[in-house]
Order: structure tokens, then C-alpha cells, then sequence
């Protein structure tokens, strides 16, 4: 291979400083003054803490405005881990406190309930107004209930649930995984892509089975899948007949994986390949762009946001950039590091439209770590750069791990994949 995985994250890291025209950009906590340009970021996840964050170094004399619902963030990231005992979901929550007194963001807890590209303003749930020279949205995904599986709403989920949030719904579905009985069956129901996270389902899968294996092991994983092929598909069938033989069952759609209905009431999921009875059931919904940007008409008829793939900027409203899990930007997947290494990009572009200057060459990453057990791991890496008007992968610099490696490599990955997990926080958040 070309890089370590290692090496990569390292140089990825540096490719993001370059992109933004230094390297270790210094913290700036100045205020802004009364004239300076302003800047509203909605949604703190990923995409947008990261954004808020290098916006302030990048341009100090910016006002940056950061608007979030929720006092504190729980990442999807390492979400798995928590359903399966090896980690406390407290450990997956971040704040904004540095975000606001390292980085002088301005952190407004509240929801935004209206936007008005003509008059460059948003309008909070609470009344208040805030006036911007350029928006950028990054506001996540929204659960499509009723959508394909019939039966599933916000209620049904209080049952059968998602748990594709962190906070109440991962403590749910993890208390639903420690009462579940003996030889019992947890089932998880793919939505078709694209959806947040492509490799999800199948870590999750992987990680339960990990906790069954020793709580209940004559319970059984069964995958439902409205899709043919997955990310590292192969590594991850070979984790599963190395760790689990037999304790996980994947139904694929041409094996009639698609399920069209569920039944909270009885437990029970209607697949093409028929009906099944099951203990848990962890259903996770299609997916289309967030809330705020689809009933702002920042969607097409995907339901996804089209985008400047140079920019972020929305190809449907002026002055408003669209990143991370709500965007399309190519082939980059819908990930933790895709909307991170975005918001790099769409913090230098707009420091540069602010100020009247062309974006110069921009470089993307994307970093994915699985766990199929707390000793094995695996990723993949590639690097994107713009070019002829899209984001097109330049290689996968890194690679994909290897399959028939020796345990200590897959224990190096999982180490790496911690690692992974705390570098992003602190880079996006400004731990």
C-alpha cells in the first residue's frame, strides 16, 4: 500500500490544513467587530461545529453564529460500541463550551424555524432574527415514516426503534438487546441507500452479535436488506464467519430482504421473503436531506441537496451552503469525515466570496472505521479533489484493509479506529 492506514489520517489532516491555505490554524477567540461580515451556521453536528470552528480561524473578523437544538451533541460514530456494552454513552456526548470560548463562535441554543434567502435572515422558534451574509445548513437527516416500510412511524419507534440518533433511542434499543430472551432474535432492517453512514447496520450487526455471543449465545442477528451489496462487504462476511459461524443471518433484496411492513403490536416483519417474528427489532427508516432544507426547497426530487460541489453552496438558493449528511457531493458517502473534511472546504470558499477572491484548489477526505469486535477492525480511506466541476476520488490513499490479515492487524486497526474517534472530536469540536 501506498500509506498506513495511519499515515493516512495524518496526511489527510494536513491535506485539509493545505486546502485551507496554512496548517495548525491558532485558536482565535477575538470578537468581531459591528460591521464584520456575518456568518449563520444551523446544525451542530459534524459538519457545522467544524464549519463555525474554521471559519473563526480562518477569518477572525468574522461574526460566526452556530445554532444548535440541543445542549450537547451524541455522535452516530461510535454509537454501536455503546448498544454493545463496550463503551458508555456519555462518552459520546459533545459540547459547545470551546467552540464558544476558545473560538469565539457565537452558540445559540435554539431551533430554526424559517429562513429567507431574499432578505439573508433566519427566524428562530423563539422569535428572534438573525441576519446573515452567508447561511450554511447542516442540519442532518430526516426520517422518512410510512416511506416503503408500512406501519413505521415516531410512535412504532417508541418499540421498534431506530436508535439512529444517539441519546434516548440508542438506550432504548440497548435495554431492549440486555431484557432480550434466550435464543431470541434481533432483527435489523436496512433502508435503501443512500442513508447516513452506509457501514452502519452492518458494525451494528457485527458489534450485537459480539455481546450476544457471550450474554445469549443461541440468539441470532438477522439482517433485512433493502440493498444487494454494502461498503466492505467482504471484510466484514469474512469478520462474521471468523467470529460469529452462524449467528448472523444476512438477507440481501434479491433474497427478498426488502421488508413492507411492521407490526409493533405482534413484533413481526413483513418481507418480501415473508413474515418475520422476531424478539428486537431495530428498524431504521429511509433517509432524505434534513427537515429545514427540504420544506426550504433546498431538496430536489432525490430529497437530497444539490450543491456547488466547489462551494457547498446550494444550487437552488443563493447565498446558502448545504454539507454533510443533507448534501450530494459526489461519490463521497454520507460519514462523520466526509462532512468534517467538507466544512473545511466550504469554510475556506466562503472566507474567499466574502472577500472577493476565487477558492482556490480544494482536496477532500473521507476516513471510515468499522469494529466487528473490540479487536478487529477495518477502514477504508480516499481522497476527492475538485475537478471539472465535481467532487471525483483520486485514489484510495490508504486503501481498504486487506482481507485474511493476522489478528494483530485488526487489532491495530481497532486501536487506530479509537484513535480515529477522538482526533475528529477534538478537530471538530475544538476539545
Amino acid at each position: 500500500m501506498a500509506l498506513t492506514r495511519r499515515a493516512f489520517v495524518t496526511s489527510a489532516t494536513l491535506a485539509g490544513a493545505a486546502a485551507l491555505g496554512g496548517s495548525l490554524l491558532p485558536a482565535c477567540s477575538r470578537p468581531p467587530g459591528a460591521g464584520a461580515p456575518r456568518v449563520v451556521v444551523i446544525g451542530g453536528g459534524y459538519g457545522g461545529a467544524t464549519c463555525a470552528k474554521y471559519l473563526r480561524q480562518l477569518d477572525p473578523a468574522l461574526h460566526v453564529t452556530l445554532v444548535e437544538a440541543q445542549a450537547r451533541y451524541y455522535t452516530c460514530p461510535f454509537s454501536n460500541p455503546v448498544l454493545a456494552g463496550l463503551r458508555d454513552l456519555e462518552t459520546t456526548a459533545l459540547g459547545y463550551d470551546e467552540l464558544k470560548n476558545r473560538y469565539g463562535v457565537n452558540v445559540i441554543r435554539g431551533t430554526a424555524s424559517a429562513i429567507d434567502p431574499d432578505q439573508h435572515r433566519v427566524t428562530l422558534a423563539d422569535g428572534a432574527v438573525l441576519r446573515y451574509q452567508r447561511l450554511v445548513l447542516s442540519p442532518g437527516i430526516r426520517l422518512l415514516w410510512n416511506h416503503v416500510f408500512s406501519g413505521y412511524d415516531e410512535a412504532a419507534s417508541r418499540v421498534m426503534p431506530h436508535a439512529w440518533h444517539g441519546g434516548e433511542q440508542l438506550r432504548l434499543l440497548k435495554r431492549q438487546l440486555g431484557a432480550m430472551r434466550r435464543g431470541g432474535v434481533f432483527a435489523i432492517v436496512v433502508p435503501g441507500t443512500p442513508f447516513r453512514c452506509p457501514p452502519g447496520p452492518y458494525e451494528r450487526a457485527s458489534l450485537v452479535a459480539y455481546y450476544l455471543k457471550q450474554a445469549n449465545p443461541r440468539a441470532k442477528v438477522l439482517l433485512l436488506d433493502a440493498n444487494e451489496h454494502f461498503s466492505k462487504q467482504d471484510l466484514f462476511e469474512e469478520a462474521w464467519d471468523a467470529r460469529y459461524p452462524g449467528l448472523i443471518e444476512h438477507v440481501p433484496i434479491s433474497a427478498g430482504g426488502l421488508v413492507r411492513a411492521v407490526d409493533p403490536k405482534r413484533m413481526t416483519l413483513q418481507a418480501e421473503a415473508g413474515e418475520f417474528k422476531v424478539d428486537v427489532a431495530n428498524v431504521i427508516p429511509f433517509q432524505q436531506a434534513g427537515g429545514l432544507a427540504v420544506d426550504h426547497g433546498l431538496a430536489d426530487d432525490s430529497g437530497w441537496c444539490p450543491v456547488d460541489h466547489q462551494t457547498f453552496a446550494s444550487t437552488l438558493a443563493p447565498d446558502i451552503h448545504v454539507l454533510g449528511d443533507s448534501c450530494l457531493a459526489g461519490s463521497m458517502p454520507k460519514s462523520a469525515s466526509s462532512a468534517n473534511s467538507q466544512a473545511k472546504v466550504c469554510s475556506q470558499a466562503i472566507v474567499s466570496l466574502l472577500r472577493d477572491r476565487e477558492p482556490g484548489p480544494m482536496l477532500y477526505h473521507n476516513t471510515c472505521y468499522s469494529l466487528a469486535a473490540p479487536d478487529y477492525g477495518f477502514s477504508i480511506n480516499a481522497m476527492y479533489r475538485y475537478e471539472d466541476n465535481r467532487i471525483k476520488l483520486v485514489q484510495r490513499a490508504g486503501g481498504l484493509s486487506p482481507l485474511k490479515a493476522a489478528p494483530e492487524y485488526r487489532a491495530r486497526e481497532a486501536n487506530y479506529a479509537r484513535d480515529w474517534y477522538d482526533s475528529i472530536n477534538r478537530d471538530s469540536f475544538g476539545l
